[in-house]
């Protein structure tokens, strides 16, 4: 084992980059080829004590701030943004466990999820809202001291694979966006079943399926912070952290790109000469080195601000996840520029991670819902 993980920010990405280089690079590829989920990488992480570092030393954690969170993700992402992906959903649920569940299922998940023994998932979209929760149709009707609940959802993240599920569902449909709801739903819970896995462009492990609720009963005290309250948990936890683990993928899909397509430069000749020689290619290597640290810069930047002041920390998420997301598409694509026909195949990693960094532009909330968002918010409308 590489290690247990510590307090600080450094001591939390070597480690990651430890397993991540050494464990998890490795079979990165075979992977994405089979769309097979890195259910070994998950353990991994979980022995390791990196899964649980958002969560305060009570439940197993470190309560590392945001900055490092993103900056773990980076470093997984690096090695494999689906294997990333997964750690950050469930991640997500593990601090809305913490902040917004009863004692009682905190006492019975939180510890086995931060040690990697029980993985989470969040569900949020259905085919008729994509990446709008305010849309969501899938109901949770009271029946004495159960909910009872109906509906779908679809491309959501460790799907059929995670034991636990946070689910957005509506408690009360009169009263729009305050009659929304969060359930905790265990995966053995009758009539709760899934679809099989989506075969995605990119982010190929991540097991994205559809889920499908027929009159599932699940007990009142598996509510998640108060009734009506969904949005609130969602903004909070998958928008609040989520969001910035989202963003710290995106970098450090940039990272590694710029990486490759340096290296390339460096050692590919062509007529006796470097190509990193020729003016073309050092603009493309420089425009990718800018953009990299310009995201990894505001993802710092926007963390910092929402650490110090939480309320913050929905819009600074938006801002984090939105700019990084593009630059690493732009990166991702440059470095296929720099490597030519070489980078095209699937032989070389910046294919990999062209697919990869596209997803996340869609993944969570669009780009275009993203700058509506941050519109409203500067118009305050």
């Amino acid at each position: 084992m590489e290690g247990k993980i510590g307090c600080t920010q450094q001591e939390i990405t070597e480690l990651t980059g430890r397993i991540a280089r050494g464990r998890i690079a490795p079979t990165a590829g075979d992977r994405d080829t089979k769309g097979a989920f890195p259910r070994e990488a998950v353990e991994l992480l979980g022995a390791s004590g990196i899964l649980g570092m958002i969560l305060a030393a009570e439940h197993n954690g470190v309560g590392a701030n945001r900055a490092a969170f993103a900056a773990m993700t980076a470093e997984l992402s690096g090695a494999c943004a689906s294997t990333a992906l997964v750690a950050v959903s469930h991640m997500v649920v593990e601090k809305a466990i913490e902040s917004a569940a009863t004692v009682a299922v905190a006492d019975k998940w939180l510890a086995r999820l931060a040690t990697g023994r029980a993985l989470g998932a969040f569900a949020v979209h259905e085919a008729g809202s994509g990446s709008n929760a305010g849309a969501i149709a899938t109901k949770a009707n009271r029946e004495g001291n159960n909910y009872i609940v109906n509906g779908s959802k679809f491309f959501i993240t460790s799907a059929g694979e995670a034991d636990v599920y946070l689910v957005l569902v509506r408690t009360d449909p009169e009263k729009g966006p305050q009659g929304m709801s969060v359930l905790l739903i265990e995966k053995d819970t009758p009539g709760l079943s899934f679809g099989l896995p989506e075969d995605k462009m990119g982010l190929r492990g991540t097991s994205s399926r559809e889920m499908f609720f027929d009159n599932c009963r699940v007990p009142l005290e598996h509510l998640i912070g108060a009734e009506g309250g969904g949005l609130q948990v969602i903004g909070q936890n998958l928008v609040g952290w989520g969001f910035f683990g989202a963003a710290g993928i995106s970098a450090g899909i940039a990272r590694q790109a710029t990486r490759l397509a340096v290296d390339h430069a460096r050692e590919r000749k062509i007529a006796g000469l470097p190509i990193g020689a020729h003016q073309a290619v050092q603009t493309l290597l420089a425009d990718m080195i800018l953009q990299t640290e310009a995201a990894e810069s505001l993802i710092a930047s926007c963390a910092g601000r929402a650490d110090g002041a939480p309320a913050t920390a929905a819009i600074n998420g938006i801002k984090a996840k939105l700019f990084a997301s593009e630059r690493a598409v732009e990166v991702a694509d440059r470095a296929i520029q720099v490597m030519g026909g070489h980078g095209y195949c699937r032989d070389y990693t910046v294919e990999r991670l062209f697919r990869d960094a596209r997803g996340l532009m869609l993944h969570f909330k669009t780009s275009e819902l993203l700058r509506q968002d941050l519109a409203r918010w500067a118009l305050d409308v």
